[in-house]
């Protein structure tokens, strides 16, 4: 939850992040999905691996300038999308699913800390 009460949720199967507002009885599409009628922040392209798109969106992170991060677990990165951006950026993996340094394999959790150091859980 962020600091307006409001949680996000990566619905993976659908290839999408949902927000659900405090007080609210139902959620909305901000990023992934088919974009129609939502505010998307991230993806909104289908499923794949360009930087405009996901696939598979395991775990979501929104730091205090609204960035969102995703982790993009069959496109094995994660991606940063700043408010207003068309597309993301990669701030980890991209590199193919392995176990080196530079890559990811069964990542799921993602955190960011005020500095901007990205955490990972890769398992």
């Amino acid at each position: 939850a962020d600091d307006d009460q409001t949680i996000y949720v990566a619905d993976t199967d659908n290839h999408r992040i949902m927000e659900w507002k405090v007080g609210t009885t139902s959620g909305q599409v901000v990023a992934g999905g088919n974009g129609q009628g939502r505010t998307v922040v991230a993806g909104g392209n289908g499923s794949g691996n360009r930087l405009d798109q996901l696939n598979r969106p395991t775990y979501v992170f929104v730091d205090r300038d609204q960035s969102v991060y995703v982790s993009d677990s069959w496109n094995h990165c994660v991606m940063k999308w700043m408010e207003g951006a068309t597309q993301g950026v990669v701030v980890a993996g991209d590199q193919g699913e392995r176990n080196g340094l530079t890559q990811l394999s069964f990542h799921q959790g993602v955190v960011v800390h005020q500095l901007g150091t990205v955490h990972v859980a890769d398992y």
